[in-house]
């Protein structure tokens, strides 16, 4: 049986400002894969230098850029070395490469197309109670929105078959890079798995959970909006419609009570519906334009995001 890197596997990870981890990660991973990517994104520190002297392909952002673009850079890279597979994993220590072959295993042997880490299928995380707390709601709202199931869609631990790499291109340029790879999967009708896989918190995070969860919500709410117009456009649409319906209840009651028109609620009410009328009139039309370019793009034979992702 064929070692792992000698199948063509190559892992790719970015990196920013991460000199403490980086050479320890880079050399336990290249025990697993055949070429180590290290995508630098405008590092500060000594990250690609040490990098490199660990024995990764170093790709340099001159500028920071975020997770997102790290990635495209890394991908686009490891897909010219037509690689069976690849395994993305972050730098900072938190994935353990030692699962690397647990989290290749169904890429490898033809049962998946993406593979997902998950830090709560073996109870063997101890993820801080806000974590849990974040990523509850994000699972919930990417799944739901997605059609993709996951019990841990913000694990940056994953794996892709060498096949699909192609269709990997994000519009999220920071940490809601995993949350679009569930859309990915969906609109290109992947093959999706998750496996148990271990996150260490060993030091403080750089940014509060706060603002990286803030930061997290604001990248998923634009592509949520690019990809699902209708989804969004309805259910605001439909909320700000039923809540001037109840506004409209409480005008007609003071008027049966007093015989006196209550002004300011009629014009809350009026208002609440005008916009959800017009939010309902807007997700239909940025649907149909949504659709009319996916079919320009399948007639002029360009590579096209398939419309299930309504």
């Amino acid at each position: 049986m064929k070692s792992l890197s000698e199948r063509g596997v190559i892992a790719v990870i970015p990196a920013y400002n991460e000199e403490r981890f980086i050479g320890s990660v880079v050399l336990q991973t290249r025990r697993f894969v055949e070429t180590v990517i290290v995508v630098d994104d405008g590092s500060t520190d000594a990250t690609g230098e040490i990098a490199r002297s660990a024995g990764a392909l170093v790709l340099i952002h001159e500028r920071n850029q975020g997770k997102g673009k790290a990635l495209e850079t890394g991908l686009k890279k490891a897909q010219e070395l037509l690689p069976g597979a690849v395994v993305i994993l972050d730098a900072d220590g938190q994935h353990m490469p030692s699962e690397i072959p647990q989290i290749l295993e169904p890429i490898l042997s033809g049962e998946a197309d993406m593979v997902v880490g998950s830090r709560y299928l073996n109870g063997n995380s101890r993820v801080p109670f806000l974590r849990i707390v974040g990523h509850r709601m994000f699972n919930s709202l990417t799944n739901h929105t997605s059609g993709v199931h996951l019990t841990d869609s913000q694990n940056g631990f994953r794996a892709f078959s060498g096949r699909v790499l192609n269709a990997l291109s994000f519009h999220s340029n920071g940490f809601s890079v995993e949350s679009e790879m569930q859309f990915l999967a969906r609109e290109h009708g992947w093959r999706v798995k998750e496996v148990p896989s271990t996150v260490r918190y060993a030091d403080k995070p750089k940014r509060s959970v706060f603002v990286h969860g803030l930061m997290v919500l604001d990248g998923m709410l634009k592509f949520i909006g690019r990809r699902r117009p209708l989804f969004v456009f309805s259910a605001m649409g439909t909320l700000l419609l039923l809540t001037g319906m109840a506004w409209g209840f409480c005008v007609v009651e003071i008027y049966r009570r007093t015989l006196q028109l209550a002004v300011g609620y009629a014009l809350i009410c009026v208002m609440l519906i005008i916009l959800g009328s017009t939010s309902l009139s807007t997700g239909i039309i940025l649907h149909s334009v949504r659709g009319l370019v996916l079919d320009l793009f399948q007639h002029s034979g360009c590579r096209s995001v398939s419309p299930r992702s309504e």
